[in-house]
Protein backbone atom coordinates (compact mmCIF):
# COMPACT_ATOMS: atom_id res chain seq x y z
CA UNK A 1 0.00 0.00 0.00
CA UNK A 2 1.62 3.08 -1.35
CA UNK A 3 0.29 6.05 1.03
CA UNK A 4 0.29 9.87 0.45
CA UNK A 5 2.79 11.31 2.76
CA UNK A 6 1.21 14.08 5.03
CA UNK A 7 2.40 17.36 7.35
CA UNK A 8 0.78 18.63 10.33
CA UNK A 9 -0.49 21.63 8.68
CA UNK A 10 -2.07 19.43 5.49
CA UNK A 11 -3.77 17.48 8.51
CA UNK A 12 -5.28 20.02 10.83
CA UNK A 13 -6.74 21.77 7.31
CA UNK A 14 -8.41 18.26 7.36
CA UNK A 15 -10.93 19.21 10.36
CA UNK A 16 -14.64 19.29 9.05
CA UNK A 17 -14.61 23.15 8.99
CA UNK A 18 -11.50 24.38 6.76
CA UNK A 19 -12.68 21.33 4.09
CA UNK A 20 -15.13 18.52 4.25
CA UNK A 21 -12.99 15.67 4.98
CA UNK A 22 -12.87 14.46 8.69
CA UNK A 23 -9.52 13.21 9.17
CA UNK A 24 -7.64 12.59 12.52
CA UNK A 25 -4.15 11.15 12.57
CA UNK A 26 -2.85 7.62 15.26
CA UNK A 27 0.28 6.14 15.14
CA UNK A 28 1.52 7.69 12.02
CA UNK A 29 -1.29 6.80 9.71
CA UNK A 30 -4.25 8.91 9.14
CA UNK A 31 -7.70 8.01 8.47
CA UNK A 32 -10.82 9.27 7.23
CA UNK A 33 -13.26 9.36 9.98
CA UNK A 34 -15.76 11.32 8.08
CA UNK A 35 -18.64 8.22 7.69
CA UNK A 36 -18.78 8.70 11.63
CA UNK A 37 -21.63 10.39 13.30
CA UNK A 38 -19.41 10.63 16.15
CA UNK A 39 -17.25 12.64 14.37
CA UNK A 40 -19.74 15.22 12.72
CA UNK A 41 -18.76 18.77 12.34
CA UNK A 42 -15.11 17.47 12.72
CA UNK A 43 -15.64 17.20 16.54
CA UNK A 44 -15.76 13.86 19.35
CA UNK A 45 -16.20 14.66 22.61
CA UNK A 46 -12.86 16.84 23.50
CA UNK A 47 -11.59 15.80 21.06
CA UNK A 48 -10.94 17.67 16.90
CA UNK A 49 -10.04 16.29 13.67
CA UNK A 50 -7.19 17.25 11.86
CA UNK A 51 -4.99 16.24 14.68
CA UNK A 52 -2.65 13.15 15.52
CA UNK A 53 -4.67 11.37 18.62
CA UNK A 54 -1.90 9.17 19.44
CA UNK A 55 -1.31 10.50 22.85
CA UNK A 56 -4.76 11.26 23.40
CA UNK A 57 -6.11 7.71 22.86
CA UNK A 58 -4.63 6.47 26.18
CA UNK A 59 -7.61 8.33 27.97
CA UNK A 60 -10.44 6.76 25.42
CA UNK A 61 -12.61 4.85 26.79
CA UNK A 62 -11.72 2.61 23.60
CA UNK A 63 -8.68 1.07 22.33
CA UNK A 64 -7.15 1.95 18.99
CA UNK A 65 -9.04 -1.04 17.43
CA UNK A 66 -11.86 1.80 16.78
CA UNK A 67 -9.71 2.49 13.64
CA UNK A 68 -9.61 -0.51 12.17
CA UNK A 69 -13.19 0.19 10.52
CA UNK A 70 -12.71 3.64 9.06
CA UNK A 71 -10.19 4.21 5.54
CA UNK A 72 -6.53 4.78 5.82
CA UNK A 73 -6.13 7.76 3.53
CA UNK A 74 -2.06 8.63 4.08
CA UNK A 75 0.67 8.57 6.85
CA UNK A 76 1.88 11.59 8.47
CA UNK A 77 4.98 12.73 7.70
Amino acid sequence: MNLKPYTRQQLALRNGQDREEIWVAYDGKIYDVGSSRLWRDGKHYEHWAGQDLTEELRDAPHTDKVFDKFEVVGILS
